[in-house]
């Protein structure tokens, strides 16, 4: 009996704390300003594109940057992981790494996860691949 008893409470324990947005930063909302696209211009291949988005916290609510990943294994982001108080300044850095890319245009993304609504804030770095 006594295990029945603790299963079921364990059971509504876990189901109580399940969220329908495992991936929302809880909290208080605020907004942010950051540029959206990075512009690296004619990049030889091969070399490592360093993004740098400065980040501004617009809101009235400590702006918690919570994730920020890269689309894809080439791209190795680091962020300011303080609260940023409003109307202070943090960043979002991306580094890209482009041996493994071919002549031309190329696109990488890097999505910021955040108590901001949405949750999820998109920046794009842009580079023109040359020998």
């Amino acid at each position: 009996m006594k295990k029945i008893v603790f299963l079921g409470l364990a059971l509504s324990f876990l189901t109580a704390c399940s969220s329908d947005s495992p991936s929302e930063v809880v909290g208080y909302k605020t907004t942010m300003k950051i540029q959206s696209v990075y512009n690296a211009g004619k990049i030889a291949r091969g070399e490592v594109i360093h993004a740098k988005f400065p980040v501004e916290n617009t809101g009235d609510y400590p702006l918690v940057m919570s994730d920020v990943s890269g689309s894809c294994s080439c791209t190795v982001a680091d962020w300011s992981k303080d609260p940023i108080p409003p109307g202070e300044k943090g960043y979002v850095k991306a580094d890209v790494k482009t041996e493994s890319f071919s002549e031309g245009p190329v696109t990488r993304s890097v999505t910021i996860l955040s108590n901001t609504t949405p949750p999820g804030t998109k920046v794009v770095i842009e580079a023109n691949i040359i020998k």
